[in-house]
């Protein structure tokens, strides 16, 4: 099994995995790479504290032939990490896409040709150092759509205790998870705020509604079927759940600025301004946050 991009989510997963026994190589950024080499992975969760013992190297060319890629690279990256990857993938890999957004997938496709399993992650986790992951709330999957390929993924992260469903409706669980993005990412991000403050502050909840209120309204002009959030309301509820589940995290959006790097708001707010456009429906809130991002980024 490989992991394309170990940092956070990358490290979470394929850390489990290594660590019920499965065969792992993680490719990443050099400082992880020596870190992992000399000291191993450490995963410090809610639940144990552990070092585990994996492969690193900082050369795609590590996944070749893997029965199982779990593509976690920032959306940024999607092209070009998918064009090196694709010579290397074997006929019966399977890929899993563990990132942010919804169109992900259709990414992968366009660049290199390669089909890969969407998958929408819950997990708040964050490297405080090289070769450290430190998780804080949840750390299960959703995978789709019902098909074998999922199905065979979904059984290999069941073995290494990883929660797992498979769902008939893929498309909805993305926007479902896109929705709570763009509530909490960029304010996050902007405000460099963990996500339990958020959802403590009134004002901070009623940006959030007017947000949750666009992105609503573009998934309705795009005619997707979200999974059980269709209104404000429920909506609202979710984020504010997730927010509380994740009380002390940064959003990945904030973590990626506090680190100097580019973020993933063009996956997030950004894509929903621009779909937005597309689709004739007004939305200045996340087009603004958007901008906001990027400013703080500075690109």
């Amino acid at each position: 099994m490989a992991v394309v991009g170990a940092g956070a989510v990358g490290g979470y997963f394929g850390g489990l995995l290594a660590r019920s026994g499965a065969p792992v190589v993680m490719v990443g950024r050099q400082p992880f790479v020596d870190a992992v080499r000399t000291s191993g992975l450490l995963l410090d969760t809610l639940h144990f504290r552990e070092v585990v013992k994996v492969e690193a190297t900082t050369e795609l060319s590590a996944a070749r032939g893997a029965d199982l890629v779990l593509f976690c690279v920032k959306t940024p990256d999607n092209a070009r990490t998918a064009r090196e990857l694709a010579p290397v993938l074997g006929q019966h890999s399977i890929a899993v896409s563990l990132q942010n957004g919804v169109d992900n997938v259709d990414q992968l496709r366009a660049a290199a040709g390669i089909e890969a399993t969407p998958a929408v992650v819950y997990v708040a986790a964050s490297v405080p150092g090289p070769g450290q992951v430190k998780h804080v709330g949840r750390g299960d999957l959703i995978v789709g759509s019902v098909n074998e390929r999922a199905k065979s993924a979904a059984e290999v992260f069941e073995r290494a205790s990883i929660p797992c469903r498979i769902s008939d409706n893929i498309d909805g669980e993305l926007w479902t998870k896109l929705i709570w993005n763009c509530a909490l990412n960029a304010i996050s991000a902007v405000g460099q705020a963990r996500y339990g403050r958020i959802a403590e502050n009134a004002d901070a909840r009623a940006l959030i509604a007017e947000i949750v209120d666009e992105v609503l309204a573009v998934a309705t002009a795009a005619q997707i079927r979200l999974s059980g959030f269709e209104d404000r309301q429920a909506a609202m509820a979710g984020a504010m759940q997730v927010a509380t589940q994740m009380a002390n995290a940064f959003s990945s959006t904030a973590q990626d600025i506090q680190r100097g790097r580019k973020t993933e708001i063009d996956s997030l707010n950004g894509f929903i301004a621009r779909r937005g456009a597309e689709l004739g429906v007004a939305t200045p809130v996340n087009r603004a946050l958007a901008t906001l991002v990027k400013l703080r980024e500075g690109t």
